[in-house]
């Protein structure tokens, strides 16, 4: 205890100039707060803070928690390939073909005979996409005729559309939920926290003023009380300003709006899938009817022709009257 306030009052009697100042009284809150931390300062010795602050104070950190957990998952939507299958296996590919083609333009430039390298259409890669390109394929693969060929095509129609709409579901997140409300965190809820923090360092300074006060001599002893009003009248305005920016930030309304985007955003995209879906999903059906009623039909024939060989093969005689 001795050592801690030999400690503050040499630091108290520095003769700092102005520009140094404030590192003099960081250097007294860094004592305050060790000591505080250690238990080595009586819970009287420290300044309380109004009630209506420290509410407040909770409040603001509960704000800054949500926007974190929300941003934490929906910042996927930054990045359309959120959801793509072989995103991986196709990075890798893309790799291997831009190491290629500047292998290429290195034999080009030594005068070596290269061949053109084949430019790719660059594709969108989310999973609406990757389901068309296959379905596509697929359907590709099969005969024109058949049901399945159909039903692929048709499904690949349907996931187009659908494709299209995420890529317009991702924007308008991007632009009306992710980038605002990422402000929001960076600018209102850390200028609140930063005025808490200039808060919380005049009531160290204040706090040490007053210790520094308590143990200083007679010669010092109007100094000390001087500087104690000073800090004391620092952190009244801090306080007050803390105050204001943090009602400030807790009744923006801009965070509901935004989220209100980003339900809309989705809410669109989704219902746009199911009409689209719903309707492909509809003609796929009325196929799948169809080839069942033929598959039926053929079974029924097969299980006929059975039916009539083998009778001709147990007895042969009726064949003769015909």
């Amino acid at each position: 205890m001795e050592n801690w306030n030999k400690i503050r009052t040499s630091i108290g009697e520095i003769k700092f100039g102005e520009q140094a100042n404030k590192l003099a009284k960081e250097l007294q809150s860094t004592v305050q707060l060790t000591r505080e931390r250690l238990g080595q300062v009586a819970v009287e010795d420290i300044t309380e803070l109004p009630q209506e602050y420290k509410d407040l104070e909770a409040r603001v950190d509960a704000l800054r928690n949500a926007h974190i957990a929300m941003l934490k998952i929906t910042n996927v939507y930054a990045t359309e390939q959120y959801d793509y299958p072989v995103q991986v296996q196709e990075s890798l590919a893309e790799f291997g073909s831009t190491v290629s083609a500047g292998f290429s333009a290195l034999a080009s430039a030594a005068g070596r005979p290269v061949s053109p390298p084949v430019e790719k259409v660059p594709q969108h890669k989310t999973l609406p996409h990757a389901l068309t390109r296959a379905s596509h394929t697929a359907a590709t693969a099969l005969p024109p005729s058949e049901k399945l060929t159909i039903a692929l095509s048709q499904y690949a129609v349907g996931w187009e559309k659908v494709a299209s709409a995420r890529v317009s579901h991702d924007v308008t997140i991007q632009e009306r939920f992710l980038e605002p409300w990422q402000r929001t965190l960076n600018t209102g809820i850390t200028a609140a926290v930063k005025a808490r923090s200039a808060v919380e360092r005049s009531r160290l300074e204040l706090d040490a003023a007053k210790l520094s006060l308590k143990s200083a001599g007679p010669q010092r002893q109007e100094r000390a009380q001087l500087n104690m009003e000073n800090c004391e009248d620092d952190l009244v305005q801090k306080t007050e300003v803390a105050i204001t920016l943090m009602k400030t930030v807790l009744d923006n309304p801009e965070p509901l709006k935004q989220l209100n985007e980003l339900v809309k955003a989705q809410l669109s995209y989704f219902a746009q899938a199911a009409e689209v879906l719903t309707d492909a999903q509809g003609q796929i059906d009325d196929l799948a009817i169809q080839a069942e009623e033929q598959y039926r039909c053929v079974v029924a024939m097969r299980r006929s022709s059975i039916c009539i060989l083998t009778l001709v093969q147990a007895d042969p005689r009726p064949l003769m009257y015909i």
